[in-house]
Parts: structure tokens; C-alpha cells; sequence
């Protein structure tokens, strides 16, 4: 259930390749002969990988289709051969000899098991819809606990990972930079049309909103003085008396809508800016210790502009935080986000920053969602946040 990306080690291909025990038993529905199969299978294709990695066997399996389309081609039936089974997963070797792993993507291995179903046990009819957890009420595939945080490849993750890294990268497919058409919009008119008249409302459920509360007043505890809220609007999800302790130097936001900046009880100055029309912050070098940016990035044209923008405004070792959920106007967010689930978006923001600039390093992502269920199922609306360090 992982998008189809770099991994971070040869070791990491187990626990990333594999559908959990769990997952594969709701797939057979409990079915014991089934479950033993597809669990061999599964294990099966994990062998083939491993020994494709073992070869150094470079490249992507041919027909494979990799990405957000990944999961509606999954969907289409397909003849059940072994090749189908272990075409799970590919993996290749860099001009650099650094082994990196394609990882698997088990959304489709859990429904190509469908196809083979027949075949094990005529008597069950496995549903692998039910292997996904979706949300009940729109039917959005949601992430199995962990899953957010492995859409990082670890090597983003390390500190001051090289250039030569970053410049091999450059010619991946993964590169979300390399095709502007990925950022046009179902609604091209500018923003600030759309954003015109005020909305004091959340875009989230109310739990949503507190884990981002939560989230956002551990973030100004800890800081070191100095906050930008960008897209900011009649909140910033902190909490007075927090930023009061914080004895903040300065909490500045940047947003779209003067009487939704001028309703924020917390912000010290704000500026209004569309970021789509004008990338250019209009703060000093080394500005801030913190930047946030809640339920905005899926809005954002120009990502690559703004993440360069964020890294020249820190502090060396200040930090940025990207909160997001699935939640948003269709019309306005850009087509990359809208062609993918939720693992996915997660990976496009660490792009955005991993690809966007040098200066932004200790890449990572957390799932801030509340969970309950022995499968640990997201209940409300989702939380997510991508972290990054200036060097």
C-alpha cells in the first residue's frame, strides 16, 4: 500500500514489501487456505526482489506503472500468472553503485490476489476493498499506521545529505519540478477572487483542529523566538496564553484575506500576499525560527519558489512545518495533489522541499491522526506534517 519509491535500505524491502499478516487475512476474509497462499506469495515476491537486488538488476519492470495511477490500474483485472505475483516490486542500482529499492506497491499486489482467488478456493469471494482502510463516509484510502512516515526515503532524512545525491535525483521521474502542467488548477482564475470575502471557518473536523492546536503550541513552546504563519488566516491554531509563555520576539503571518489576518488574536504583523502571483517574501534573510504552513501547500503553483523562499527566511537550524489533511477545494488544489491518496502527499511535499533547495535538510514526515481499532484506523478527518531543518 506504499507508492512505488526509492527506499532507504536492502533491509527495509521487508517490512515495506510485504502486506502485513493482518492485511492479507482481511483480503481472504479469514479464509485459511487462502490466507497460507497469498501470504506465501507474497513472501515469494519478496525472495524474487531480494534476489534482483542481490544481481543488481537496474530498471523497472516492463508494463508497470508507477505513481498515483498505480491504484486505477490496480483495479482493472488482469491474467493471473506468477509474473504477475512477483512484478510487484522492482528495484535498481544507481550510476553510483548505491543500491536503492524500488519499494513495493501493496495496494496493487493485495488486489492482483483477488484475481488469483478463484483459483485457491472457490467457495470464498476475498473482497480486497476491505484490505484498504477507507474512510466510510468518502471512501478515501486512508494509511495503515507508519506508512506516512516511511513516504520519506530515509537518505532525505539524513543531515546534509550531498549534492551529488540532489543532482542524481534530479533526472528522477520523482522529480515533481520537471512538468509544469502539474500544477495547473480546475480553477485558473487568481486567488484572490476566490478568497475575496472572509471565511471564518476550519476546514477540518473539530478533532483535526485540536491535533493541529497541539501540534502547532508544542512547536512555539519549544521555539526560539520568532514564528511566520504563511497563509495565514483568522487563526494559526495556537493558543494565546502558549505564545504568551513563548515570550515570542514576534509572530508574523502572511495570507490572503486582511480581516481574516486582522481577527488573529495571535499574530504580532501580517502581510497580505498572494503566494501564486508572488513568491517573494517580504522579510529579511534569517527572519525567523519557525514557518508554518497549515492546510495550504495543496494550493500552492509555485511550491518550488516558496520552499526557497522559506529556507532564505530561517534561522540556520530553524525549522519548517507543512500540516495538511485530505480535506480541500477541489478547484483550487493543483493537479499533482489531487491525483493522490494521502502516502502520496506526503512524499509530494517532501519533494517540494527535497527538490525545491539545498538549504532544507532532515526531511521528515509524522501522522498526527487519531487511530483507535485493533487495525489502528484513522477516525475523523487526517493530520499529517512534514518537517525540515535549515543547515
Amino acid at each position: 500500500r506504499l507508492p512505488v519509491r526509492k527506499s532507504q535500505s536492502r533491509s527495509a524491502i521487508v517490512a515495506r514489501t510485504i502486506p502485513t499478516t493482518f492485511e492479507i487475512m482481511r483480503a481472504a476474509k479469514w479464509n485459511a487456505p487462502l490466507w497460507l497462499t497469498l501470504v506465501f506469495a507474497s513472501f515469494t515476491s519478496h525472495a524474487w526482489t531480494a534476489t534482483e537486488i542481490k544481481q543488481g538488476r537496474t530498471g523497472s519492470i516492463k508494463g508497470e506503472e508507477h505513481g498515483p495511477r498505480a491504484a486505477s490500474i490496480a483495479a482493472t483485472p488482469k491474467a493471473t500468472t506468477r509474473t504477475t505475483i512477483l512484478s510487484a516490486t522492482a528495484s535498481y542500482n544507481d550510476s553510483n553503485n548505491d543500491s536503492r529499492t524500488i519499494e513495493a506497491d501493496r495496494r496493487r499486489f493485495l488486489t492482483r490476489c483477488g484475481s488469483i482467488a478463484p483459483f485457491i478456493a472457490s467457495t470464498s469471494n476475498p473482497s480486497i476493498m476491505n484490505a484498504m482502510m477507507k474512510d466510510p463516509k468518502t471512501g478515501i484510502s486512508l494509511p495503515s499506521p507508519g506508512e506516512i512516515e516511511a513516504a520519506i526515503p530515509s537518505y532525505w532524512s539524513v543531515v546534509g545529505h550531498s549534492n551529488d545525491i540532489r543532482k542524481d535525483d534530479d533526472d528522477d521521474d520523482d522529480n515533481p519540478f520537471k512538468d509544469a502542467r502539474k500544477f495547473t488548477r480546475l480553477d485558473s482564475k487568481p486567488d484572490s477572487i476566490f478568497y475575496e470575502d472572509p471565511r471564518f471557518v476550519e476546514h477540518v473536523d473539530e478533532q483535526a483542529v485540536q491535533l493541529m492546536t497541539n501540534y502547532v503550541n508544542k512547536v512555539v513552546s519549544e521555539g526560539r523566538g520568532s514564528v511566520l504563519d504563511l497563509c495565514s488566516s483568522w487563526t494559526s491554531h495556537a493558543d494565546p496564553s502558549t505564545v504568551s509563555k513563548a515570550a515570542l520576539r514576534r509572530f508574523s503571518g502572511l495570507g490572503m484575506n486582511e480581516k481574516e489576518l486582522q481577527a488573529n488574536k495571535v499574530l504580532t504583523d501580517y502581510a497580505v500576499q498572494d503566494l501564486n502571483q508572488n513568491p517573494k517574501l517580504p522579510y529579511a534573510d534569517g527572519s525567523f525560527d519557525t514557518v508554518l504552513c497549515q492546510l495550504s501547500i495543496d494550493y500552492l503553483t509555485k511550491p518550488k519558489e516558496v520552499v526557497q523562499e522559506i529556507a532564505r527566511v530561517l534561522n540556520s537550524n530553524g525549522t519548517v512545518h507543512i500540516l495538511f489533511s485530505n480535506r480541500l477545494f477541489l478547484s483550487k488544489a493543483v493537479g499533482l495533489w489531487t491525483g493522490a491518496d494521502d502516502i502520496d502527499h506526503a512524499y509530494i511535499v517532501g519533494s517540494y522541499i527535497h527538490f525545491g533547495t539545498n538549504e532544507l535538510t532532515t526531511i521528515k514526515a509524522t501522522d498526527l491522526s487519531a487511530r483507535q481499532g485493533r487495525d489502528r484506523r484513522i477516525i475523523g478527518d487526517p493530520m499529517y506534517v512534514v518537517t525540515a531543518t535549515k543547515r
